[in-house]
């Protein structure tokens, strides 16, 4: 098996900007990330709604995968399906754990770069203040948090992690997520100032 690329390897991967836009709960920031990756819109959206893929390079999810079914993200979001356009658009109310009082949603868009490339963008939205990034204090928002899981994807889509659960290969390094996440919260708080600043 090819050697999995180590997260380095996304952080200019990632196209990143923020936005607005209505959510149920109210006006809401966005968070939004693009990349590219080396499989066809087919096998991408099969990669991002079917259980045991997702499993391979997220976490284990449970529910009743379609249209207003639920999910649950093991230790993580759980919510309602919103929206699903089978295989280009895939909404989700995403609600963390514990009682906030509100949910926010994350959006996920397909477009075919050609028959063997997809250019994925997943908006995340919210009414609460979940996007500032100061790693000066350690604070990072969600478009930094969503990095890692994107990575993995992608390297599950070329082959090269285990065909096991993300919970038997994966372990956690923190001071190699802290410097990932110092960098990736740079570059988040950077899009911040400049959408602050329009």
């Amino acid at each position: 098996m090819t050697e999995i690329a180590n997260q380095d390897t996304s952080l200019n991967a990632v196209e990143r900007s923020m936005g607005n836009r209505d959510i149920a709960e109210g006006a809401a920031r966005t968070a939004v990330l693009k990349r590219r990756y080396d499989a066809s819109v087919a096998d991408v959206w099969n990669a991002i709604t079917t259980p045991d893929r997702i499993n391979r390079f997220f976490l284990p999810v449970s529910g009743d995968f379609q249209m207003g079914g639920s999910y649950a993200f093991e230790g993580q979001a759980s919510g309602e399906i919103l929206a699903c356009d089978a295989p280009h658009l895939l909404r989700l109310q995403w609600t963390p754990p514990g009682d906030r009082g509100y949910s926010d949603q994350v959006e996920i868009r397909l477009t075919a770069d050609g028959p063997d490339a997809t250019w994925l963008e997943l908006e995340h939205a919210s009414v609460a203040d979940v996007f500032r990034n100061d790693p000066d204090t350690g604070c990072y928002g969600v478009g930094t948090g969503w990095e890692g899981p994107l990575h993995y994807l992608g390297e599950y889509l070329r082959g090269t992690l285990p065909d096991a659960p993300s919970t038997e290969w994966y372990t956690f390094d923190e001071a190699e997520e802290l410097r990932l996440a110092n960098f990736r919260g740079r570059e988040w708080a950077k899009i911040e100032a400049e959408h602050d600043g329009r």
